[in-house]
């Protein structure tokens, strides 16, 4: 990873953390489809392909926004939690997903009502609930 940023402005340094498309929705797929393993992610509808997966992943470990730990039950796979770094990132997407719902109609879903609403609760309900599924090790 990268030590240096090329400035220090806050939104520039995001953009480095998590600014291409493919890394806020591997997020995307953790946080609402509980995505966990590799193959996983290769069936989001965006169809993102088995090298740029691999190469988010690690990215997103090294960041620490995501750990990877052998899977109990499978020699050869891994599974993926989010860290409290990660599950920081919901109200930014949330803020994202509104945005987008309310500039572009045609992309609202019913999964995605409580952005459009501004649902505050409903938003810190789901990050609870990714703290016991990602941070405990009883919810892997």
């Amino acid at each position: 990873m990268r030590q240096d940023t090329r400035s220090t402005c806050p939104i520039s340094t995001g953009l480095e953390f998590v600014g291409d498309r493919w890394t806020l929705l591997v997020i995307r797929d953790m946080m609402f489809a509980g995505k966990r393993h590799f193959r996983e992610f290769l069936q989001s509808e965006e169809g993102i392909s088995s090298n740029v997966l691999a190469d988010r992943l690690a990215m997103l470990v090294e960041r620490g926004l995501v750990t990877r730990a052998d899977d109990p039950a499978h020699a050869q796979k891994a599974i993926y939690s989010l860290t409290e770094l990660g599950i920081s990132l919901l109200p930014v997407i949330a803020s994202l997903s509104r945005w987008t719902q309310v500039h572009f109609p045609q992309t609202r879903r019913p999964e995605a009502r409580m952005f459009l609403e501004g649902d505050q609760a409903a938003i810190e309900a789901l990050q609870q609930a990714l703290r016991r599924e990602h941070l405990n090790r009883g919810g892997v």
